[in-house]
């Protein structure tokens, strides 16, 4: 590696609000990156596991992201920097095991909102609203009012995002208590067995399907591991942080259970499983026909959506803006305007995600994109818990993860299951996401690891421990 220490200017043209965020926001930040996931996208893996095998992975997933954000707890309060996942692994990992955490991070945080574009511009086209048979109307309006909000400030932004997402919880509410007196376990297996290998009534796809499922299973609780990017704007991070993720997870544990089991229960799974609006879908069904119930969660379920893309394009911006400000991709990203918000990390993926969701208008893909993505990252990062955990035991942590080690090994086998289960569910994702990967990692060898950024936060934590590590061999 070699790196350059710039000018004092360097850092100061480069600064976030701090203070903006106590643990009550930071739980709402949480909650709102993926409310979108239970009122969309999680009803695909009734197609592929039915509703058993959705089920048993969404048990595995809510397993698995338990224990990965009380490693993620941990690692925030040790190093509380707005690279989160990258800081870590930069850490633990050396550059080239940072870069690549944060480049998996950079592609779901890119990829989500233009996914969750598209299923808001399906629920825009169901309600018949401003007379659009096409959505990409929906894709630009939405990127360019989201966009501008997080331009306006931080502070502001994530008050309204705070503010969306309680509507959201509001439509979620609704449905289930309009859908409790429709259910029936027997809607829960009604999608017809298969001839694949284990098939019955509760895994019609047989055993294979648990697996396929899997990617589904994670879109009730993706983008929750993106809490921690807000640390340098938290108040208070060493205490703050663990209390904003883990309370932001119980809140979707609980959405999960309740979505996976009232919906499928009272409209059938054979229905639900590949509606692009699944939840006023189901009440239709459940109730014979629309009625009041359907329209309000209709409307107001469109913040549900709304809520995880506007916070979703707050992770992404700070994700890049950490690895352009360690030079890691060009610096000129994490410049910050008046209002200490990086603009051009704001408004760059914004255009591309524009262009995706425009071009492809499939929900679906992008969301194995993004998930491809995320399963990578998390391999990574609870990778670097333990290597963190064992080369590093005396690195100060004012939150510890409880069973520690053991914890996020856990964590880590059932995301090594999930990267083999976007291969399996859409190979064609999952190598366009490999693609990018590959082209990431030759700018990173040919030229930004000659160009790295001696004093940006990540990279001078890494050179503390490197210190340590020749004053004790000495």
């Amino acid at each position: 590696m070699d790196y350059e220490t710039t000018q004092a200017d360097y850092l100061q043209r480069r600064e976030l609000k701090r203070g903006a965020a106590g643990w009550v926001l930071l739980a709402g930040l949480g909650v709102a990156y993926v409310v979108s996931g239970d009122f969309a996208g999680w009803n695909f893996g009734l197609a592929q596991g039915g509703w058993g095998g959705l089920a048993i992975a969404a048990l595995l997933m809510g397993t698995m992201y338990t224990c990965m954000v009380f490693g993620l707890a941990e690692l925030a309060t040790a190093m509380p920097v707005a690279g989160a996942g990258y800081g870590f692994a930069r850490r633990a990992l050396g550059a080239l095991g940072g870069f690549a955490t944060g480049t998996a991070i950079l592609i779901e945080y890119a990829i989500a909102p233009a996914a969750i574009a598209v299923f808001i511009g399906g629920y825009v086209e169901s309600l018949g609203l401003f007379g659009l048979t096409n959505g990409w109307p929906v894709y630009l309006a939405c990127y360019l009012i989201f966009v501008g909000i997080h331009l306006w400030g931080v502070g502001e932004a994530l008050k309204v995002m705070l503010g969306i997402t309680a509507i959201a919880v509001v439509a979620l509410l609704a449905f289930v208590v309009g859908m409790v007196p429709q259910f029936s376990f027997s809607n829960l297996l009604d999608i017809a067995p298969t001839d694949a290998w284990g098939a019955s009534w509760f895994l019609p796809f047989g055993i294979t399907g648990i697996l396929a499922a899997l990617v589904y299973g994670i879109w009730f609780f993706l983008a929750v591991e993106g809490v921690p990017l807000a640390a340098e704007e938290a108040r208070d991070p060493k205490r703050d942080m663990p209390r904003g993720i883990i309370g932001a997870l119980s809140v979707l544990l609980v959405f999960a259970a309740l979505m996976l089991f009232v919906g499928p229960g009272a409209a059938g799974s054979e229905a639900m499983k590949a509606s692009d609006n699944p939840l006023p879908h189901a009440v239709r069904i459940a109730y014979g026909g629309d009625n009041w119930l359907a329209q309000f969660i209709n409307y107001v379920g469109l913040a549900g959506l709304v809520a995880s893309f506007f916070s979703i394009i707050y992770a992404y911006s700070r994700m890049l803006f950490a690895l352009s400000r360690a030079g890691y991709l060009p610096r000129a990203l994490s410049v910050t305007g008046r209002r200490k918000t990086p603009y051009l990390a704001l408004i760059v993926p914004a255009t591309i995600g524009f262009a995706l969701a425009a071009i492809t208008k499939n929900g679906g893909l992008l969301i194995n994109i993004a998930v491809f993505g995320a399963t990578v990252s998390y391999v990574l990062m609870m990778l670097s818990h333990i290597v963190l955990r064992v080369r590093e035991p005396d690195l100060p942590r004012p939150y510890r993860t409880p069973g520690g080690v053991v914890t996020t090994s856990v964590a880590l086998v059932l995301a090594s299951a999930a990267v083999v289960a976007t291969f399996i569910v859409d190979p064609f994702a999952a190598a366009i996401t490999a693609g990018v990967f590959v082209i990431a990692l030759g700018y990173f060898w040919f030229y930004s690891r000659h160009h790295l950024v001696a004093n940006a936060p990540e990279e001078e934590f890494a050179a503390i421990a490197r210190a340590e590590s020749e004053l004790a061999g000495d």
